[in-house]
């Protein structure tokens, strides 16, 4: 796939998982949240938020877990599980 038509249809995922009328699980929040920076920022940089900030330090693990990860590869894995998230919305 063209990797603009790629970045559009990653973009437009983005904008419309942002709309959902549900709170998807944390696991699937996580994963969506570490793709995303996976796409727009690269490997996971800097330090593991410790102390009682359980939500970044959540979030640090989720975007290690897919460290190495192709920015294309990440955008079709966004776009899949939005895809999901959206369909569970009209069932």
């Amino acid at each position: 796939m063209d990797t603009a038509i790629l970045l559009k249809n990653f973009n437009e995922a983005s904008e419309k998982v942002q709309g959902l009328n549900y709170r998807p699980s944390n696991e699937d929040l996580l994963m969506l949240y570490a793709l995303y920076k996976q796409v727009t920022e690269g490997d996971v940089s800097g330090v593991r938020p410790g102390g009682f900030d359980f939500k970044g330090a959540a979030k640090y693990d989720a975007w290690k877990s897919i460290k190495g990860m192709e920015k294309e590869e990440a955008m079709h894995e966004y776009i899949k599980l939005a895809e999901q998230l959206l369909a569970a919305q009209k069932a």
